[in-house]
């Protein structure tokens, strides 16, 4: 999700019906810090939140908060305007990262659409401890929030996740492949190795074929595109949190010269790594096909 843009909030609502969330490319959070509201969605019951609960969209659906019962269609879309110092009816702290035309990855868009999370804090002090150092860096100016606000974006969603995996295991939770896990350890601690499906369902100790129907059934989709995938990830890591040489990134990912590696780039995400570096920008994804590919790698 780093790829993304990570942005932060305190939104303060009173009067009115509530607020509409409009659907977007990534993953984000609510968590409620005073008062109660209720979560909306277009076809599922309203779900009554109190201070300290979560709500988690993990693929960016569309919602709502209100401050009761009522259709999603009500809601009028949330405008970006600053928190009112007055008393609110509730207030919540949003957090997301935005993927520019992209997609949440796999694993997120493979859990339910909203998730709503009640917060163990006496258990997890911790996580109440990242919620006050969120809320605090984005309801002021301070320096050095561009750097901890994805941190902190980061380590609550894990912990949220971890939450709602304990309470819905029997529900949801698959069962343990380790001869998988075996060979997606091996691809996370060196993704630059020359891997094949021979070498990986070796790593596995399963026959090629049992070894990637298996793999794509646990994480939905195949070896070597999630090889590929890995490594453009990193890579785009790299390209915007160090001023490394495109050849250097392109090697400490698996890739022989910066030319084969900014061709994948820009057929996984649309756009060359030197525009994307020199934007900031998210990457942006276009059914595998490039809105800059007629030009030379940057």
């Amino acid at each position: 999700m780093r790829v993304g843009s990570a942005n932060s909030r305190v939104i303060r609502h009173s009067g009115g019906r509530g607020l509409r969330f409009a659907g977007f490319a990534g993953s984000g959070f609510h968590i409620v810090l005073r008062g109660t509201c209720w979560l909306i969605t277009e076809h599922q019951q309203p779900v009554e939140l109190h201070p300290g609960d979560v709500v988690l969209a993990p693929s960016g659906a569309e919602h709502g908060l209100s401050n009761r019962p009522c259709a999603l269609r009500e809601l009028s879309v949330l405008m970006p305007v600053q928190p009112s110092p007055e008393p609110a009816d509730f207030e919540f702290l949003c957090g997301a990262y935005r993927l520019t035309h992209g997609n949440a990855p796999q694993y997120l868009r493979s859990l339910p659409g909203l998730l709503t999370v009640s917060l163990d804090y006496e258990r997890h002090p911790q996580l109440n401890a990242l919620i006050e150092l969120l809320e605090a860096d984005v309801s002021s100016a301070v320096p050095g929030a561009g750097a901890t606000v994805p941190a902190l974006l980061d380590l609550i969603l894990v912990h949220v996740l971890r939450r709602w995996h304990e309470l819905n295991a029997t529900e949801h939770a698959a069962p343990a492949d380790t001869a998988i896990a075996a060979a997606v350890q091996q691809i996370h601690a060196a993704p630059q190795h020359q891997w094949t499906v021979a070498r990986l369902s070796e790593a596995a100790g399963l026959p090629r074929t049992s070894f990637t129907r298996r793999f794509t059934e646990a994480l939905g989709q195949p070896p070597m595109r999630y090889v590929t995938g890995l490594r453009l990830n990193r890579g785009a890591q790299l390209l915007r949190e160090s001023d490394a040489p495109l050849a250097t990134i392109a090697r400490e990912v698996g890739y022989a010269t910066e030319f084969a590696f900014a061709g994948a780039f820009r057929r996984e995400y649309g756009i060359s790594p030197g525009r994307f570096r020199r934007s900031g920008a998210a990457p942006v994804r276009i059914g595998g096909m490039s809105e800059d590919r007629a030009h030379t790698a940057e």
